[in-house]
């Protein structure tokens, strides 16, 4: 089984590449680590860096150098962070990876971009009403192809072996943005209707699909009026299957064939290039068709499906990837990241378990997820788990 650990660049950068890939090597004993290179927006506890214990990940930003001319004349570009500085972690990672014989691979969020978002809000995705969904990418929009495929491209000069795409699809409306407020009970359904993107790009595979686009968007306008000014009908239930005689589900459908389209795209761009293209299904099997996630589709479009065991148990985390297998996803096509830490896990005998679990299903490659948020004693539980004793020369926690 393939293993790796998610990890920021910043880790490198605070750590230095002696510590940080030595404690893959030492405490976790992994074959890979997997590095974010476009990241979100993020306040996060880092309890063993030996520089800072809360830290800032800036909103969008690329963790490499993009290449100037890959980039030219282009509105969607990646941004490196200010925390990189002069420095380029994916070639230093990439460096000492082949050193050490792992192999790396690039966590991307893709559609999940505030940073892009406003400064381009007509490449976001907009609501029944018009308003742009800022922190978010629209996934039909011919710019944001363009951005997802090229920047596919870039990580093959440094050699990364996989792809792992985050957010590669739509987000609902709770996705993304801090200080969101809400101070009158929005209910299930209206949250749902404004979470659905009506920009030109939609509209247009909607109504080239044969779906009355325009009476779709004024019928949610409508139901979510009435949501809106009624708290009573706020609560009720809705068959949205049945909103304007039954085209929004078929308004959904083209929303999801270009979501399945764009990870084609991507994943061919990537397979161009020798790279696998995993992507991941943060919601899991039969809940992000609001999103955009047609799993068949999805599974014979990528290369791979992943999926989050965030569970405590190894019987939970057979059922839930036995789910995938209803949606059209085999346990041999799959990816699975686990968290070693308390809340998934009371120590490396679960941890473990869930590994055998895992192997006797047939997963291919399991990732941990996070290396900084982490303490060390969790990198030890995973070279544990994933070899049966005791890692060596580890160094006590700090």
């Amino acid at each position: 089984m393939e293993s790796s650990v998610l990890a920021f660049a910043t880790d490198l950068i605070d750590e230095g590449a002696e510590t940080f890939f030595g404690n893959l090597n030492d405490r976790a004993g992994v074959g890979g680590v997997t590095l974010a290179s476009v990241y979100h927006q993020a306040r996060d506890v880092f309890p063993h860096n030996p520089r800072r214990v809360v830290r800032y990940l800036e909103p969008g930003a690329a963790y490499f150098r993009p290449d100037p001319a890959r980039w030219a004349g282009r509105r969607l570009a990646p941004l490196p962070a200010a925390a990189i500085g002069e420095r380029d972690p994916f070639a230093e990672a990439a460096a000492e990876a082949r050193r050490r014989g792992l192999k790396l691979h690039a966590w991307t969020v893709f559609c999940h971009n505030d940073r892009l978002g406003f400064s381009h809000p007509d490449t976001a995705p907009a609501n029944a009403f018009g308003d742009r969904h800022l922190t978010e990418l629209c996934p039909a929009n011919p710019e944001v192809r363009e951005y997802a495929t090229t920047l596919v491209g870039e990580f093959a000069r440094y050699g990364v072996d996989a792809i792992r795409a985050e957010s590669l699809h739509f987000h609902g409306l709770r996705h993304g943005y801090h200080h969101e407020r809400y101070f009158e009970e929005l209910g299930p359904v209206a949250e749902a209707l404004l979470g659905i993107c009506f920009c030109p790009h939609c509209q247009a595979a909607a109504a080239a699909a044969g779906v009355p686009a325009a009476e779709v968007r004024q019928a949610v306008q409508d139901e979510l009026r009435a949501r809106l000014a009624d708290e009573r009908r706020a609560a009720e239930p809705a068959a949205l299957d049945r909103l304007a005689d039954g085209a929004l589900a078929a308004y959904l459908d083209a929303a999801a064939r270009s979501v399945t389209a764009l990870a084609a795209e991507v994943t061919e761009a990537a397979a161009e290039h020798g790279m696998r293209l995993t992507f991941m299904d943060a919601a899991g099997p039969g809940r992000g068709w609001l999103s955009g996630i047609d799993l068949p589709a999805l599974a014979g479009a990528t290369h791979r499906i992943e999926t989050l065991g965030y569970v405590k148990t190894p019987q939970a985390l057979r059922e839930q990837v036995s789910a995938f297998a209803l949606h059209g996803v085999r346990p041999d096509s799959m990816a699975v990241v686990l968290r070693p830490m308390a809340e998934d896990c009371d120590g490396a005998d679960n941890l473990a378990a869930k590994l055998r679990t895992l192997r006797e299903l047939g997963v291919p490659e399991v990732e941990f997820y996070n290396y900084g948020l982490m303490r060390l004693s969790s990198l030890d539980r995973i070279g544990q788990a994933l070899h049966g004793r005791p890692m060596t020369s580890v160094t006590p926690d700090r």
